[in-house]
């Protein structure tokens, strides 16, 4: 193919829609600092995910450190290997030590009974993902946490928009995090947010997010430049218009990807669980490469010759990266899950503008890629 294919891709607004936007900010002169894009995409989002307080972030990487700072976590958090690094290095950024524990190999989440075993006196909190937007054993999670008095901060980075029996899942734990990057089912260029379960949370977070600012000349805390911008936020409000949708869109491509490869020896899917509202962020497959006849590496390869961009996420694991390899629950023995995982994982392009003719290609290579066992 002339042109790459990427793993995801946002749903573009057209053009003439955003300029009338860019008009009004331009009109106004408020580029930032809480303008009225900034509160209006605040108060839809909050309505359109059913969560009460949203503080908007101009990534969510940032919404992530500020999250550990506004909780006050100290010492040790219990977080997943199999994430991007951004949720690991939010803990080092707060002068936190991570403490890595196995995944469920099915949902690919933290698994709540290795969290239990990890707990020492210097324990906190818990850090746990949203994996590919498959919501986490929330309860196993809270009632862990409630047993040791732990906080829990969720990374909500691939969950925008999921509910499970009719509940957004973003409500669960102390803070959930979001991202809005480019990549994302819903973007605002770059992007995030912290939904916060009630209003004092959310003003300390908001000072936070401000340089710790509680007025014009009170500073309440050692606080960062979090803010979202106007463009941002006037963008946001366009995607929004539109976020059902390239919902709609994702899940055809989504359904189309199972039923092509659900019946294919050595390819595991994602199971989606019942009661669930989802997202379709991801399409990752599991390749076992004795059991296929190709391993997932040689399959990469073959895409990437095809200028097809497919991403091995997660991997390699953070805990096999040079600033987290030392610690002690770095230990890829203790990791099984998660390693296992990372060797086998591909996720295949998935956004709302790939076409037929595309994904029937993209089916076409791994299919070929196949290379029949011998006869025992």
């Amino acid at each position: 193919m002339a042109n790459s294919i990427t793993v995801t891709s946002p749903l573009l607004p057209p053009i003439e829609e955003f300029i009338p936007l860019l008009q009004r900010i331009w009109d106004s002169k408020r580029l930032t600092n809480g303008g009225p894009f900034h509160e209006q995409l605040e108060q839809e989002l909050a309505e359109y995910l059913g969560v009460q307080h949203i503080s908007l972030f101009c990534n969510g990487t940032l919404a992530l450190v500020t999250a550990l700072q506004a909780l006050r976590i100290t010492g040790e958090v219990i977080t997943t290997p199999y994430s991007f690094v951004a949720t690991a290095h939010s803990l080092l950024w707060n002068n936190l030590k991570p403490v890595f524990v196995d995944i469920d190999p099915v949902t690919m989440n933290l698994d709540p009974r290795r969290i239990a075993e990890a707990i020492t006196p210097a324990t906190s909190a818990i850090l746990p993902v949203h994996c590919y937007g498959i919501p986490c054993d929330v309860e196993g999670i809270q009632a862990v946490a409630d047993t040791y008095g732990l906080k829990v901060i969720y990374d909500a980075a691939h969950a925008f928009g999921v509910r499970h029996n009719g509940v957004s899942i973003l409500n669960n734990g102390d803070l959930s995090i979001l991202s809005f990057h480019a990549t994302k089912v819903f973007n605002t260029f770059e992007g995030g947010a912290i939904i916060s379960p009630d209003e004092k949370t959310k003003r300390r977070i908001d000072y936070l997010k401000n340089f710790g600012f509680a007025d014009e000349v009170t500073v309440i805390a050692p606080g960062i430049n979090g803010k979202m911008n106007e463009l941002q936020a006037a963008f946001g409000v366009l995607q929004l218009r539109h976020i059902d949708d390239a919902l709609r869109r994702r899940q055809k491509v989504f359904e189309y990807y199972r039923s092509a490869l659900e019946s294919i020896e050595g390819i595991s899917l994602l199971e989606q669980p019942q009661g669930l509202d989802w997202n379709y962020s991801y399409f990752p497959i599991l390749i076992d490469g004795e059991r296929f006849g190709t391993s997932r590496d040689a399959v990469y390869d073959r895409y990437r010759a095809e200028n097809i961009l497919v991403r091995r996420y997660f991997y390699p694991l953070i805990a096999e990266f040079p600033m987290y390899r030392g610690l002690s629950s770095s230990d890829v023995s203790q990791l099984n899950n998660a390693y296992t995982v990372s060797r086998q994982v591909l996720c295949l392009p998935i956004y709302p503008d790939l076409d037929l003719k595309a994904q029937q290609r993209i089916i076409e290579i791994l299919l070929t890629a196949q290379v029949p066992l011998p006869h025992a």
